[in-house]
């Protein structure tokens, strides 16, 4: 059976509560899902963000709203993203935004040059950045960093915070100060409810003139679901901190193998190799991770954390495909 660590998935399923929940929604399918329950969500995003519901959006993925964001915005204004980041978003972007400018990060460090974008913020801009940013796991804006930006009124700041309760960093609670700041969040990660799809975005001022007070329609089984993960939130910070633990241990045992690992703050580890064919190598040993060849530079992937066992096949498989790549260059 191929183990998955490509997707950046959470790798236990949800618990069984949860699970109940969800299958619970199904008796109804048939019927739209109640508009009190989709209120009780938002309020639980709010307690759960110390924010107020009323800025809380909700959606079937946090991509989708990027996507209606540079739909909304990218009429009037230049849009500026992080090379590289979240792949199908700068797709988009790339052919949807009029006028789109992409700062390169660069290895080792991927340092985003905050100079360099101050100078671009002289015109009406939209910045989108996925902070830690995918797929580096690098931090690429600070709360300093973000006031500065921020304090430019022509200057709109989407943070994508996908990978929150894995890095511990947001900017949530400068939501009420900053009207022009808005963050993407997702349940699909840290709540093991990826297969179930649910986003929501959180909103300054500037945002809310631009999203019609209306809910959006979540399937009954996503917002049963998801209205149970946050009721016990234990579980998924219990969950996340396993992760973190392997997350170490992985990359322990990777150095051992002169692979170069680049330390980051989500849950997965990038890496480099010389190695040819690497990711094909593992994809025929039925371990699958994300080349960036395609999409980036030559020699780099994305390893998302699995389970210890998964994880462990990983090593394995890599520390074989190590010794065959030096016995055959002896």
């Amino acid at each position: 059976m191929m183990i998955k660590l490509h997707m950046n998935e959470n790798p236990y399923s949800p618990a069984r509560s949860i699970q109940k929940a969800a299958i619970k929604g199904l008796e109804n399918v048939n019927r739209y899902s109640e508009s009190k329950f989709l209120i009780e969500l938002k309020k639980l995003l709010g307690n759960y963000n110390d924010t107020s519901s009323e800025r809380i959006v909700l959606s079937h993925g946090s991509d989708l709203l990027i996507r209606e964001i540079i739909n909304i915005f990218s009429k009037d204004r230049k849009i500026i993203m992080v090379n590289p980041s979240f792949f199908p978003v700068t797709q988009y972007a790339l052919k949807q935004a009029s006028r789109l400018t992409r700062i390169q990060i660069s290895p080792p460090d991927f340092k985003l040059d905050s100079n360099l974008l101050l100078k671009e913020l002289n015109e009406p801009t939209l910045i989108i950045i996925d902070n830690p940013n995918n797929p580096t796991g690098k931090f690429m804006i600070d709360k300093g960093f973000a006031e500065k930006i921020l304090q430019k009124k022509d200057v709109l700041l989407l943070a994508d915070e996908a990978y929150y309760e894995f890095s511990g960093q947001t900017f949530a609670s400068m939501i009420e100060k900053y009207p022009n700041l808005a963050i993407t969040r997702t349940m699909d990660k840290a709540f093991s409810l990826a297969g179930l799809r649910l986003g929501y975005l959180i909103m300054g001022d500037c945002f809310k003139d631009h999203f019609p007070d209306f809910l959006t329609y979540l399937s009954n089984p996503t917002l049963f679901a998801a209205i149970e993960a946050l009721k016990k939130p234990e579980y998924m910070t219990s969950n996340v901190d396993k992760i973190l633990s392997e997350k170490k241990r992985v990359e322990k045992e990777l150095l051992k193998t002169g692979i170069q690992v680049f330390p980051g703050n989500a849950n997965f580890l990038l890496i480099k190799t010389k190695i040819l064919d690497f990711g094909k190598r593992l994809n025929d040993e039925e371990v699958n991770i994300f080349n960036l060849s395609d999409e980036w530079m030559e020699g780099y992937y994305r390893i998302s954390i699995g389970l210890r066992k998964e994880n462990d096949v990983l090593l394995s498989t890599i520390k074989k495909i190590c010794n065959d790549d030096k016995n055959r260059n002896l």
